[in-house]
């Protein structure tokens, strides 16, 4: 689905799900082969692309991070419909182990923004320098 309804009509979430498309991500990894580049968000098929990266890194936060961010968050409105935020805070505990039993960097982005954008640069340069 392009557009996906706002607010999603009741169980909406249970039926459908965020896809990734691996011809698209093969095109992104090919226009960024000599340069870091970042790929943000989950898709529920997002193990079908994951050998096309060099690494994964989870940011995780805890629920009343969530809660706030969700809540205030002005870029989307994903998140502020209760059906959405009920689902948000049922995948929220789930992603760490997901992503950790994949091999991703697990950092705590609950932190100032400062710390989180550090940790993630600590990361690629770490992959950097283990391929050098």
């Amino acid at each position: 689905m392009v557009d996906p309804p706002y607010p999603v009509p009741g169980g909406w979430l249970d039926r459908y799900g965020w896809a990734i498309v691996r011809e698209r991500v093969e095109t992104l990894v090919e226009k960024s082969r000599f340069r870091i580049a970042f790929l943000c968000g989950s898709a529920e098929n997002e193990a079908d692309v994951l050998d096309l990266f060099d690494l994964i890194v989870c940011l995780v936060i805890d629920e009343d991070t969530l809660r706030h961010r969700l809540a205030t968050r002005t870029t989307n409105p994903f998140g502020q419909h209760p059906e959405e935020l009920a689902a948000a805070l049922t995948w929220n505990p789930r992603m760490p182990a997901i992503y950790q039993s994949r091999g991703a960097t697990i950092i705590d982005a609950s932190k100032p923004l400062t710390e989180v954008v550090d940790s993630v640069i600590d990361a690629v340069q770490g992959l950097a320098g283990a391929t050098r």
